[in-house]
């Protein structure tokens, strides 16, 4: 009865951590360029004297899927997807370099790009644009723009696009990719985006929505386990105990 206790408790533990998961990558299925996230988990035997036969299931880190979303045509200037392999880079609040496939770059009062708050780094820190009419980004990420009232094109600035090996990737609590070791990837020229057109998420909603009801009903048969275990041990007890 005790190690049928054991597997059923952490069997729930364990479907409640790859709830959230799953619920996560679900609210975030129409999010542009998120990746999505998938739970690991080991069986793992403990180990002294008095638990054999007794096992846990451990929760790992979850790993992230590096599959394309699909690209969507919006018709916006400054709307960006990166076509085949290849990130766009932007920077932390801390001052560090991150890595996103989100294109929805914005404009703030002052000029700074940004994605999702984050400023969108180009080859040489920042980028800012200057008071324009028009602005064009092309397919190696040169940012071209036409001063307002008209007149010649003028570039200022390139994005800065890098195409890292995903094993040197991690995803952190801000849905930005990191370097693994903290140094920042060098510009790859080989990569090209998609002008007003972006990615969208590599969530398949109705895959998210049907493991959310899997570990609904997992979580239910671990609970009716821990029942089961009571009951029996209820029973052993009445069985030893003096009449």
């Amino acid at each position: 009865m005790d190690s049928l206790l054991f597997t059923a408790t952490s069997g729930a533990s364990r479907v409640l951590k790859a709830q959230h998961v799953r619920s996560n990558n679900l609210s975030n299925a129409d999010t542009a360029g998120f990746r999505a996230d998938m739970e690991r988990v080991a069986s793992v035997s403990l180990q002294g004297s008095g638990f054999d036969g007794r096992t846990l299931a451990v929760t790992n880190s979850a790993s992230t899927r590096f599959d394309s979303g699909d690209v969507i045509k919006t018709g916006r200037a400054l709307d960006v997807a990166v076509m085949g392999e290849g990130y766009l880079t932007v920077q932390t609040t801390q001052g560090q370099e991150a890595y996103t496939r989100a294109g929805n770059i914005r404009v703030d009062q002052d000029g700074a790009l940004t994605i999702n708050g984050f400023a969108v780094i180009g080859d040489g820190g920042p980028l800012l644009l200057p008071d324009y009419q028009k602005v064009e980004i092309s397919e190696r990420g040169r940012i071209s723009v036409i001063p307002p009232g008209g007149g010649a094109e003028l570039e200022v600035g390139t994005l800065k696009l890098v195409n890292p090996d995903t094993a040197l990737l991690e995803k952190r609590s801000d849905s930005l990719l990191h370097s693994v070791d903290g140094n920042p990837f060098a510009q790859d020229e080989t990569v090209q985006i998609a002008s007003e057109h972006i990615e969208g998420s590599n969530v398949s909603a109705i895959d998210e929505l049907l493991n959310v009801m899997s570990l609904t009903r997992n979580f239910e048969m671990q609970v009716r386990m821990m029942k089961t275990a009571e009951t029996l041990a209820q029973a052993g007890n009445k069985l030893i105990s003096p009449r």
